[in-house]
């Protein structure tokens, strides 16, 4: 698992900001760090759609400090949208349909008794400039929501 103080695993994947773009967390760092990598299991369910519009509630706390907030889940980039135009969400949620990122980030969990396989564990990972891990938070049950402050905190001392 990425744990605080490790290097974060640099990814392209497909960025819902109402077009679909291509986002690299490298190229980002420059002039969006620190980011958030807010990780969902699914849109359209009641906690993951609590959580992305406490992040869109609590969003001006982060662009005080000039962070950068993506949500991200193994839904396509065109739910990712419909989620985001429905939420009123302003930031961006990146699609990890292919499992690349929850496998890189070792965040990955299954639902056995639902028959779904391979979404992403509810966890939140902050980015600092240099790619650093400046917060790891990770739970193994989907209806637990991160403590927001303890990650503005996080983001705080990660500017």
């Amino acid at each position: 698992m990425v744990e605080t103080g490790d290097a974060a695993p640099d990814f392209t994947a497909p960025l819902a900001n109402g077009d679909i773009d291509s986002f690299t967390l490298s190229e980002r760092l420059e002039d969006e760090a620190p980011v958030v990598l807010a990780f969902f299991p699914g849109a359209f369910t009641s906690v993951c759609t609590t959580e992305m519009c406490t992040f869109q509630d609590r969003l001006s706390a982060f662009e005080d400090v000039d962070a950068s907030v993506y949500g991200v889940s193994r839904d396509s980039p065109f739910t990712l949208n419909e989620f985001r135009e429905q939420n009123d969400l302003e930031f961006g949620l990146l699609s990890d349909l292919n499992k690349e990122l929850v496998e890189e980030y070792d965040v990955e969990m299954d639902f056995d008794d639902l028959g779904v396989y391979g979404v992403a564990k509810r966890s939140v990972f902050v980015v600092d400039a240099d790619g650093e891990v400046t917060y790891a938070w990770v739970s193994d049950d989907p209806g637990v929501e991160p403590e927001y402050a303890e990650v503005e905190d996080a983001v705080a001392d990660a500017a």
